[in-house]
């Protein structure tokens, strides 16, 4: 029977060597004595605070050898780790705390010192500071008496947020085991340790750098923890350990291939995995052409703690060429079905939302989980995801898919990408505006232009009202286009004086 993700944390603070490498930070490796130490000290402040299992503990995460300890002891401990993202501004992770209900909070010094936020911290729980050296002190404050708990959940997890304010998704210990299954991260029989290594440079706040963090941890991998994707430190990271398989998401592949890098200094990889969003079938393409080493994309959400449909080294070899494009097939133990409005499960090839039934929802394997993603599954049991349902902007009564959008303006020679979001219309309910990243070394189109390839290929009410051409898209930190900040852009370039739409 497969250990648990808890169990197999406990075994790994009780057992492993003290001079095992467990985590490689800016160019220097923590040991597993340094680990359990840290993973010590906090269990002991929970004790003191009166915090057994389920306990809700909360975390500004960042990517931080000292954070993965503390991540290890909150879930090997029977508690519930509740992410807090430093990466937002401070007034949104002070509003985040103050609703959040939480007992005790940790987090580095430099989060806990922006404005408002230990304030935030100290009003309803105790605020705990840790340092670059894993030294952990009390900042002020105390544990609430009887907080809210959080039977059988694992992660509280912030969503990025791309399309509005980030919402939180409970993750049970149910959900990460069958999602560790259904990966096949799991740790070979009879070995504590393995000496291979994991690269994870994507934040550990969201859910593809946690995710990449604690698969490795459970199947005994040492890990090399970037505080975020930086070009060089991972090429050299990538050369150092030789690693044959590593992740990027879509912005990183650009990066290697606008930078260039020679394919010698990436001649030990034979995989990419990309998720976190859409990674366009050119791209990925490219990178194989390129470099030889083939980009896998995968498909999952949040709720349903990882991935759950994707390409994988066999279906890259066989179907490629043929199925380029498409997020791949279901994963082990993971049902897809496409089904319409009325709930029917539509005909093979036919479009309509997609459903995921997996040991990885929060329902369980009995249940069809609706997705916001309009797909169509093939002959061949590849997904195609062609849309967003939730996405859809509503102009005067008709409905404008995003994507659709998007497809045409990326078919212009000078557009490296576009992303388009629903500009509230006092009118109209909603219109279509859009932004456009340039390929490099290519003059920058003309808006007119745009427009005209619009007006061409989409019909009236597609167009989109407003097209601004930028240097870079706005982005979240998981990399994924903010279409919030799309629209503040949009809203920033509007004319006050300028007629409203006939």
């Amino acid at each position: 029977m497969t250990v648990g993700i808890r169990d197999r944390l406990a075994q790994l603070l009780r057992e492993a060597p003290d001079d095992a490498e467990a985590v490689e930070h800016d160019g220097t490796w923590w040991s597993w004595g340094a680990i359990r130490l840290i993973a010590q000290e906090i269990e002991s402040r929970f004790e003191q605070a009166g915090l057994g299992p389920d306990a809700r503990i909360g975390m500004i995460l960042e990517n931080r050898p000292e954070h993965v300890a503390v991540l290890a002891a909150v879930l090997a401990g029977g508690r519930c780790v509740v992410t807090l993202s430093p990466l937002q501004p401070a007034v949104r992770l002070a509003a985040d705390i103050a609703r959040s209900e939480l007992p005790i909070v940790i987090g580095g010094p430099e989060p806990l010192s922006r404005d408002g936020v230990l304030d935030a911290v100290t009003a309803s729980g105790l605020a705990v500071e840790l340092d670059v050296e894993g030294k952990v002190r009390e900042l002020g404050g105390a544990a609430l008496v009887d907080p809210p708990t959080s039977p059988g959940v694992a992660i509280e997890m912030l969503t990025s947020g791309t399309t509005g304010p980030p919402k939180r998704v409970r993750l049970t210990v149910r959900q990460l085991d069958g999602s560790l299954t259904s990966s096949g991260q799991v740790p070979r029989e009879g070995r504590l340790l393995s000496r291979s290594v994991s690269l994870v440079a994507t934040p550990m706040v969201h859910i593809g750098g946690l995710w990449g963090v604690l698969s490795t941890l459970y199947a005994g991998r040492r890990i090399v923890l970037m505080p975020k994707f930086e070009l060089e430190p991972w090429v050299g990271a990538v050369e150092r350990h030789q690693l044959r398989a590593a992740g990027l998401v879509p912005a990183a592949l650009r990066s290697v291939l606008d930078a260039g890098v020679p394919p010698e200094r990436l001649a030990s990889l034979q995989v990419v995995t990309s998720g976190t969003t859409a990674c366009p079938a050119e791209l990925a393409d490219a990178f194989f052409r390129r470099y030889g080493v083939r980009v896998l994309m995968t498909y999952g959400a949040t709720e349903f703690a990882g991935a759950v449909a994707g390409w994988t080294m066999p279906l890259h070899e066989k179907w490629w060429d043929t199925k380029a494009g498409s997020a791949g097939r279901a994963f082990p133990g993971v049902e897809l079905r496409v089904t319409g409005t009325d709930g029917a499960e539509m005909p093979v090839g036919e479009s309509g939302l997609l459903e995921v039934r997996t040991a990885q929802s929060a329902g369980g394997s009995r249940e069809w989980v609706r997705t916001s993603d309009l797909a169509r599954i093939d002959d061949d049991r590849f997904v195609w995801i062609v849309g967003r349902a939730d996405d859809a902007i509503v102009r005067g009564g008709f409905k404008v898919q995003p994507d659709t959008v998007r497809r045409v303006l990326e078919s212009h020679p000078a557009v490296r990408e576009a992303a388009v979001a629903g500009l509230p219309d006092e009118r109209l309910g909603a219109v279509p505006v859009a932004a456009v990243e340039i390929e490099p070394g290519h003059p920058a189109p003309d808006v007119a232009e745009l427009i005209a390839l619009c007006r061409t290929e989409l019909t009236p009410y597609e167009v989109p009202r407003h097209v601004l051409v930028v240097d870079a898209l706005p982005r979240t930190p998981s990399t994924k286009v903010s279409r919030v900040d799309l629209l503040d852009l949009v809203r920033a370039t509007l004319n006050p004086l300028e007629p409203k739409e006939s």
